[in-house]
């Protein structure tokens, strides 16, 4: 299997390679950054440094790679994780624009199966509000509509995986969480009755991979944990693991005035199945819960 990995130094593009490169494939890392070359090239990829919104860069090295299989994981987020509506301009930018490159590049070169990771809270959900959220909310829905109806036309067999908010030790939102936290700078909010999709990134990937043979085409799965969770449960858990002080409590409306963005993405209630992706793909998650993936992280790292 020769597998194309566009975004393959994000976060879960690296681990996604070492998986990949571990399972015997021949795997192509595309990257936007030289920097990550060396990275890379340790995990046992070769490297592709191109921008996926260069139309003409990216078909030559997909072209040059031949990939069995593409994966699509293009994006560009602070991090730390967005926080603001401009930090995830581009990634919109790469869900829209890269996309339909990539898949332009998969129909040229004659790659017959395309793995998109998507994001289970902004897919095909309708809007969210505010504004900068329905723009990220169109980017993925237009990414996901550009790669069924390629699979439709038979250009592609396409598959769809919508992940949870990762987490995990390398996931650096994760470790800007658990800093944040032992310096008791993020506080829970009082009535906090949000349902946030979680996953491990070791999960993500272990599910990609199945994917990459076992989905059918046009298939669209959620890619969660077995339980939603709040992000009071996530702070508190993390506080509790590291031996923090206990967050302070604050009132809802504070967030909603000093962080408008973050304070609406978090208290979204969206508690997803992974039922399809367990019965098709035959995928178990490591870590059924996000208290499980948090107290085995914290193993490792003691």
């Amino acid at each position: 299997m020769k597998v194309f990995v566009a975004g393959g130094s994000g976060t879960i593009g690296i681990p996604l390679v070492r998986a990949l490169v571990a399972a015997g494939c021949e795997v192509t890392a595309l990257t936007r950054s030289s920097s990550k070359r060396d990275e890379l090239l340790a995990a046992g990829a070769s490297v592709a440094v191109a921008d996926a919104l260069n139309r003409e860069a990216l078909i030559a090295a997909v072209a040059a790679a031949r990939p069995t299989h593409i994966v699509h994981q293009l994006t560009a987020l602070p991090k730390g994780g967005p926080r603001r509506p401009r930090d995830i301009e581009a990634t919109n930018r790469l869900r829209i624009d890269g996309t339909r490159h990539l898949l332009e590049a998969a129909t040229h070169v004659g790659t017959p199966r395309f793995v998109v990771g998507s994001f289970a809270m902004l897919a095909a959900r309708g809007p969210v509000a505010p504004a900068a959220i329905d723009d990220a909310a169109a980017a993925v829905q237009s990414m996901e509509r550009q790669v069924l109806e390629a699979t439709r036309r038979g250009s592609i067999e396409g598959v769809i995986l919508r992940y949870g908010l990762f987490y995990g030790l390398e996931t650096p939102s994760t470790v800007n969480m658990i800093e944040m936290v032992r310096k008791r700078r993020l506080p829970i909010v009082r009535g906090d009755a949000g349902q946030l999709p979680l996953i491990h990134v070791a999960d993500a990937v272990s599910a990609t991979l199945l994917a990459l043979d076992r989905a059918p085409a046009g298939g669209v799965y959620d890619i969660v944990d077995d339980r939603a969770a709040s992000m009071t449960e996530i702070v508190q858990t993390i506080a509790e693991y590291t031996g923090s002080p206990a967050p302070f409590r604050v009132p809802g409306w504070l967030p909603r005035l000093i962080a408008p963005y973050m304070a609406r993405m978090t208290s979204i209630r969206m508690p997803l199945s992974n039922t399809a992706a367990k019965a098709d793909l035959g995928w178990r998650p490591k870590y059924p819960t996000m208290r499980d993936g948090l107290a085995d992280m914290f193993r490792q790292a003691a």
